[in-house]
C-alpha cells in the first residue's frame, strides 16, 4: 500500500512540476537536427568540463526525500546551460517543489557563471564559480553548506516561503582526468545578503565510463553509453564555527546513460551519514544538449 501511495504521489508531483520542462523539450527537440550530450553522472559536484560555445543544455533535475517526522517532498528545477566562450559557461535555473500534504510552489531562480582560467588540460584543472540565487523554501539540495539539515524540511511551505534567501555562492572547482576516470572536488562558500556569516561546504565525485573504447557499430545499451561513480558532499559549518559539528553529510553511487539521440538520464540514491541528514535522497535527471542552438534557428529563418 505504501509503495502504491508513493508511486501515485510521485506521478502527481512529476506532472505538476515537470510539465513546463516537458513542454519545452517537446517543442524544441523536434527542431534539433543534431543533439549530443556527454555529462558526468554528478548531481551536486561540478567537474572542470565547460559547455561548448554555442551549445545549449536543458536539464530537468529532481530530488525526492522524506524527512523523519515530516512530509515526503520532491524538489525540482529546470536548467538552461549555455556556452558563451570556451572559458565561460552561464546557466539559469527555475526552481520549484511539491510537498505531500502541503503544497506545490515556485521557489525562485538562480544564475550561475563558471570561468576556466586555463585553456589547456593539466593534471588539476581549476574552474571559478559564482552564483546569485533568490529562493525560498527550496528543496532541490543543489548544494549543502553551513548547518543545512533535515530539520529545515519540517517547516510548512507557507512559512518557509516567507523566508527569502538572496545569496552569493562561490566555488573553487578542481577536476582531473586520469585513465578514463574523472575526479572532481568542489569547495563552497555561501553568503546571505541579510548579514549571516559565510557558510562552507564541499562536494566530491569520481566516475568512469563502463567501457572506454567505442563500439564499432551504433548501439543503445552498450557499456560505453553508461558512466558510473560515487558522490559525497556536505556542510562544513560557518565562519563562526568551521567543521563537521551539526552538519549534514551524504554519500551514494551514481550512474547515467546517454541515448543515441543525445538524451542523458541519470539516477542516484544518496544516503545520509549522520542523524542531522535526511536518511535517503533519490535523485534523477533528464537532459538534452543542442549543438549550436541559435545558429540552427538562424539557418531555419533563411
Amino acid at each position: 500500500m505504501g509503495g502504491a501511495v508513493l508511486a501515485s504521489w510521485v506521478r502527481a508531483a512529476l506532472a505538476r512540476i515537470g510539465f513546463a520542462a516537458l513542454l519545452l523539450t517537446g517543442m524544441v527537440l523536434p527542431s534539433c537536427l543534431q543533439c549530443h550530450a556527454q555529462e558526468y553522472p554528478y548531481f551536486v559536484t561540478y567537474s572542470q568540463e565547460m559547455e561548448e560555445p554555442g551549445n545549449l543544455d536543458i536539464e530537468w533535475f529532481n530530488a525526492v526525500g522524506n524527512p523523519p517526522g515530516g512530509n515526503r517532498f520532491m524538489g525540482s528545477d529546470v536548467e538552461f546551460e549555455y556556452g558563451l566562450k570556451g572559458w565561460w559557461t552561464t546557466e539559469f535555473y527555475l526552481d520549484g517543489q511539491a510537498t505531500q500534504n502541503d503544497s506545490t510552489i515556485f521557489t525562485g531562480f538562480r544564475w550561475e557563471n563558471r570561468f576556466r582560467p586555463l585553456s589547456r588540460e593539466h593534471w588539476v584543472n581549476p574552474v571559478l564559480y559564482a552564483e546569485f540565487e533568490d529562493t525560498s523554501a527550496d528543496k532541490t539540495l543543489r548544494e549543502v553548506a553551513g548547518h543545512d539539515g533535515r530539520y529545515d524540511f519540517l517547516v510548512p511551505n507557507r512559512l518557509a516561503h516567507m523566508d527569502k534567501e538572496r545569496e552569493l555562492e562561490l566555488k573553487l572547482i578542481l577536476g582531473s582526468n586520469l585513465r578514463g576516470w574523472n575526479i572532481s572536488e568542489n569547495f563552497i562558500g555561501e553568503k546571505n545578503f541579510a548579514g549571516n556569516p559565510w557558510e562552507f561546504g564541499y562536494a566530491f565525485g569520481a566516475s568512469r565510463p563502463l567501457q572506454l573504447a567505442a563500439s564499432a557499430h551504433e548501439c543503445v545499451f552498450c557499456a560505453e553509453k553508461f558512466q558510473a561513480g560515487v558522490e559525497m558532499y556536505g556542510g562544513l559549518g560557518d565562519a563562526n564555527g568551521f567543521g563537521l559539528h551539526l552538519t549534514s553529510q551524504y554519500l551514494g553511487p551514481t550512474v547515467n546513460w546517454t541515448a543515441p539521440n543525445g538524451m542523458t538520464v541519470a539516477f542516484s540514491p544518496q544516503f545520509g551519514l549522520n542523524g542531522y541528514s535526511l536518511p535517503v535522497l533519490y535523485r534523477f535527471s533528464v537532459s538534452y544538449e543542442f549543438q549550436q542552438f541559435f545558429s540552427h534557428f538562424h539557418r531555419s529563418g533563411q
